[in-house]
This record gives structure tokens, C-alpha cells and sequence, in this order.
């Protein structure tokens, strides 16, 4: 099927309709060219923690782009992402005062240097940071601790979004579905059990955006984290223990260009 309206079409044909996207797109394809890819060129846990957290942040712009700043940050950090952050010298942070992705620069890196340098000290993974028995509540309180260290540039918060300032939260929530999704297609990680994958959130990116709403999925005017929440409980009524899934077949025909 190559297009589907929403005013023209029952619940049930839209239902059908995504489940084949969403078989579709998850596969392991879907990694080469998406941000994806950066976390799974490792096998450590922490390894993948590191560069999925950060390939989401970077993740807007041309997808080639993100590939490319988000590569050039591991070979920054030796290819060993968590050895790094544990263990480099200060002489090894003047290597990122040149990286730079639009708006992300080196006084953001450098930041992001230091507070996985701190926290790896003390947790083991970076589940820890995300505390609470919602995805607004461990977004909420994940901010909260990036930004209350005493070397906190203000300038980087803009980097950290929050559903207490009704952001849509699009990358932060694509990373935790990398994490806690489970579903052995070899794509999403599945590494994070505290939260679990009914309770994620969709993120919503313009492509999400635009084809959930040909397909009558999102009212809402605004893109922010009320609109979120709408989207995620439409596709609720479609998979009520993984609605998220559904992120890979409308991101899917809208990169593609199928709507």
C-alpha cells in the first residue's frame, strides 16, 4: 500500500497498515544509516550507553551529518568511549575544543565529558540517572542531575530537554527507546529494565510528525510534549505493550517518502 489517508480509512486498516511498516523498517537495515549505528559499534555496556546518549543528542540535521560528528567524537575519545571518560588526563580534553554540530560545541562537549567522568565514578550504568516510575519523571529527574553541577555551563541545558518545559523531548526519548525496547529484532538494545516498554514515550521527529498526522494519529497544533503523549496513547489502542514500535514504520514512510 503506498498511501493511506486517515480521514479515509477505519482504525483497523491505519492498525494494519503500521504493523507492516513497523516489519518493515525493524530489521537490522534500518541501522546502517540511522544514529543507531554509533552505539552498535560497540559490545560494552557502558560503551553503548556513552555513544547511544550522545549520537541522540546530536541527532538533528541531515542524518550523514549526525553519522559523521558522532564518529568523530569516538575517534576524539581513542574509539573506547568509557576508558576515556573514566580515565583521560587534561591535556586529552584540548583535542575537542575544535568539535562542533550546529548548535553543540566544545564547551558542550567538554561538559559532557565531565559529568560522565563523575558519574561513571560512582554508578555503573547510566539507567541510574534515569530514577523514576515514568518516562516524564526519569526525563525530569535525568535533567535535574545533568544540570546541577557546579561547572554547569548554561549555555549546554538547551542540549538536555524536559517534559517540565513541555518539550517534545524527541532525541532523549529515541534514546530511551534504544534502551529499554526488547524485542530481539536487532535494533533496539533492550539493555534498561526499570522502566519497561509500555510505559515509553514516542518521540516525535518531523517526519513522525508529518505522517502521524496525514494518518489522523496527532491533533494537537503543537509539536511539545502533550502532543507526545497524545500520539503515544492513539498507538496504545494499536499495541498496548509496545506502542513505540510504531516510531520505526512512521519514520519509515515519511524518510522514505511514502507519505
Amino acid at each position: 500500500m503506498k498511501y493511506i489517508s486517515g480521514e479515509d480509512v477505519s482504525q483497523q486498516s491505519v492498525k494494519e497498515f503500521l504493523d507492516a511498516k513497523a516489519d518493515q523498517y525493524n530489521q537490522p537495515s534500518f541501522i546502517e544509516h540511522d544514529p543507531i549505528s554509533i552505539p552498535h559499534r560497540f559490545t560494552r555496556r557502558q560503551d553503548i550507553e556513552i555513544m547511544g546518549f550522545w549520537a541522540a543528542v546530536l541527532a538533528w540535521g541531515q542524518r550523514p551529518v549526525i553519522l559523521k560528528k558522532a564518529n568523530e567524537l569516538i575517534d576524539l575519545m581513542d574509539a573506547a568511549p568509557y576508558d576515556f571518560v573514566r580515565n583521560h588526563q587534561e591535556s586529552d580534553l584540548k583535542r575537542f575544543l575544535a568539535f562542533k554540530h550546529r548548535t553543540f560545541n566544545a564547551t558542550d562537549a567538554l561538559y559532557f565529558l565531565h559529568f560522565f567522568h563523575n558519574y561513571y565514578q560512582q554508578h555503573d550504568s547510566l539507567e541510574d540517572a534515569f530514577a523514576g516510575d515514568t518516562v516524564e519523571q526519569a526525563l525530569i529527574n535525568f535533567h535535574d542531575r545533568f544540570c546541577c553541577d557546579p561547572f554547569f555551563p548554561e549555555r549546554t541545558r538547551k542540549h538536555i530537554a524536559t517534559p517540565a518545559r513541555n518539550s517534545s523531548c524527541k532525541r532523549l526519548l529515541m534514546f530511551l527507546r534504544w534502551m529499554v525496547r526488547q524485542d530481539n529484532r536487532g535494533v533496539d538494545f533492550g539493555l534498561w529494565t526499570r522502566l519497561q516498554p509500555h510505559k515509553l514515550i514516542m518521540p516525535i521527529d518531523v517526519h513522525v510528525n508529518r505522517v502521524a498526522r496525514r494518518l489522523g494519529l496527532l491533533n494537537r497544533p503543537q509539536t511539545d510534549w502533550k502532543a507526545a503523549l497524545e500520539l503515544t496513547e492513539t498507538l496504545r489502542q494499536f499495541d498496548s505493550a509496545d506502542p513505540v514500535r510504531y516510531d520505526f514504520a512512521l519514520f519509515g514512510l515519511g524518510v522514505d517518502g511514502e507519505m
